[in-house]
């Protein structure tokens, strides 16, 4: 009995280490949340959440996808007629879905030397909405950090890597998780010509955030760790990409004075795969997501109340200089 005893013991110690481990290899992150008091929005903050909330008006206040195809068309010609304003040569990849030619929109700024490229980076989202919603916060958010992240970067040179812009289509269902998702197309023609991928980062639904305790859920068991107030952005990404959430979470946290939580778990646990990153995952690439963490907060996701009212552009405009900064970084 003894023996036994010890043995059960033993089991035990085992499994509690095991938890451990697990727990420090999917949870630890680099750096601290900010948990002071809200910062007051500087000139710069301002002037770029009246920017965004422009782009997410033009957008996003009608759905848009392929069973309301004129308006998925408006919004593509939206985004192609903002990057050219801002001089760059947008580069479209088309293909045919349901009888119909939807397309990636693509702009990538160039290391100084030609043909110096020794990496690439991927930032992107989907302009697509779900269904019969308008999809302001998913993705009209996510779209609008896009293209003024194009614009805040427009000066950036890296001597070695090549940052790519990309508004990807199909995001949503039928398509999600498919062949025809606009990522997919994407990913596997950047696998296909081996372009060296070092890095790609979803921003998915990234505009709604609430003060008030139990505003935020998780799925399991995730509840237990992390806080009730849905007041920051939360960094996500596959075991396989776990380099990437810590460099890009210690970036951020570094720079940025926003409340933010992250971590790795494999991709059946609900909403950890629930992006563009899949598609990239899927290609062998080091991928995440930046996200508000849509449906465990946000009570409009995928209905036709997400309207360009609902999202919170001020708050919306610090997570988007925070990634600017984290791009700054990586791309060095």
């Amino acid at each position: 009995m003894r023996v036994l005893g010890q043995s059960i013991t033993l089991a035990v110690v085992a499994a509690l280490i095991g938890i451990a481990a697990l727990a420090w290899y999917g949870l630890g992150m680099p750096g601290r949340s900010y948990d002071g008091p809200p910062q007051q929005s500087t000139s710069e903050e301002s002037d770029l959440a009246a920017r965004m909330q422009r782009h997410v008006v033009a957008i996003a206040s009608e759905p848009h996808n392929i069973a309301h195809f004129d308006n998925l068309e408006r919004a593509a010609r939206y985004i192609e007629q903002t990057l050219a304003v801002q001089g760059y040569r947008v580069v479209s990849q088309p293909y045919d879905v349901a009888e119909r030619t939807v397309r990636n929109l693509e702009v990538s700024i160039e290391p100084q030397e030609s043909g110096a490229a020794t990496k690439a980076i991927v930032i992107g989202a989907h302009y697509d909405s779900f269904l019969d919603a308008p999809g302001a916060n998913d993705n009209g958010s996510g779209v609008a950090a896009v293209l003024e992240l194009a614009r805040l970067l427009k000066g950036l040179h890296s001597s070695r890597t090549r940052l790519r812009l990309v508004l990807f289509v199909n995001e949503e269902p039928p398509y999600f998780q498919t062949e025809d998702m606009g990522s997919f197309r994407y990913a596997q023609l950047l696998s296909e010509r081996n372009e060296p991928v070092s890095a790609m980062i979803s921003l998915e639904t990234i505009g709604y955030f609430s003060d008030s305790p139990g505003t935020q859920r998780y799925p399991q068991p995730f509840g237990a760790v992390f806080p009730d107030r849905a007041n920051f952005v939360a960094f996500v990404g596959m075991p396989g990409s776990r380099p990437l959430v810590q460099e890009v979470m210690a970036s951020f946290r570094r720079h940025t004075k926003f409340p933010s939580i992250g971590g790795v778990a494999p991709g059946f646990i609900a909403g950890i795969d629930w992006s563009d990153h899949w598609s990239f995952a899927q290609h062998g690439f080091q991928a995440m997501m930046i996200t508000d963490t849509a449906v465990f907060r946000y009570p409009h996701y995928h209905r036709p109340s997400d309207t360009p009212d609902k999202v919170d552009y001020e708050r919306l405009a610090r997570v988007t200089k925070g990634v600017e900064r984290v791009i700054r970084d990586i791309t060095k």
